[in-house]
């Protein structure tokens, strides 16, 4: 197989958990433009089913678009089954998924604060963003085991190798305890997203299905300029990213390209955490 052989993902199967959200439409995108089939699992069916057709018209591929509640492990099990009925088996588990509230005025200001941050909020946040992941490679990661190989690729976040720096989020006029900061949800979540990453990158090694994670930087989705700015301030490279340039890497790390690499974390972040 040659170098740029490898890359190629023609005719396998890759779900992806929040597959009808902004990065995970440029996941399947990313699956569909190296061959593969990508299927679009989501709280919102209908919304996945819709990308799934744009896809489909796009890039001439099988795409489909799933309803599934990836906290709730019957429809986990249901999904895979579908995703079986139609395809054979799966390839590839992109665990996207994951809550990530806008901070900010608009949003009010007290509710994401550690002092006043709620149980009900952590759980949620903890259901979608790391028990979903647990439940999809539980279910999707003994599939492949059994039939001798795959990948689990999980979205994480430069949060995973850093904290968030609050001073982002700052409002004037506002008193220190009323100022908005980044929930301690999405940290934990990313951070166990990488303990999950090390544990499955063993524990399937002898049959063939590899895990390993991306923890991406701050994508621009024109978010206020102000946050811009100081966000930018951090990055030596001087900009957030552009919703399509993780696709690379992606493609990378779902292919035999990256056939000998497993428990790491590939950090894009524009050099943020290397500060």
């Amino acid at each position: 197989m040659t170098g740029a052989s490898k890359f190629s993902l023609k005719d396998r199967v890759a779900v992806i958990t929040g597959g009808a959200g902004l990065l995970g439409t440029q996941h399947a995108e990313a699956i569909a433009e190296a061959g593969g089939v990508p299927v679009l699992w989501d709280i919102d069916g209908v919304a996945a089913e819709r990308e799934a057709h744009r896809i489909r018209e796009t890039y001439a591929t099988k795409a489909q678009g799933m309803n599934v509640d990836i906290t709730d492990p019957a429809s986990v099990a249901g999904g895979l089954a579908d995703v079986v009925k139609s395809f054979g088996r799966v390839h590839i588990l992109i665990n996207n998924a994951a809550n990530d509230p806008k901070v900010g005025p608009e949003a009010g200001t007290t509710w994401s604060r550690f002092e006043n941050f709620s149980i009900d909020m952590w759980q949620q946040d903890m259901a979608v963003g790391l028990t979903g992941a647990f439940l999809c490679s539980q279910a999707v990661g003994a599939h492949m085991a059994q039939k001798n190989g795959g990948v689990i690729l999980n979205i994480a976040s430069d949060l995973s190798v850093i904290a968030p720096d609050q001073r982002l989020y700052r409002q004037e006029g506002l008193a220190d305890d009323e100022q908005p900061v980044k929930p301690v949800s999405y940290s934990v979540v990313k951070h166990g997203l990488i303990g999950l990453t090390k544990y499955l990158s063993t524990y399937w090694a002898d049959k063939g299905v590899r895990c390993n994670a991306i923890s991406p930087g701050g994508v621009y989705t024109d978010q206020p300029e102000e946050f811009v700015q100081r966000l930018d301030n951090l990055i030596p490279m001087g900009r957030m990213a552009e919703k399509d340039e993780y696709k690379g890497a992606i493609v990378f790390l779902c292919s035999d390209a990256s056939s000998y690499m497993t428990g790491q974390n590939l950090v894009m972040d524009g050099g943020r955490s290397v500060l």
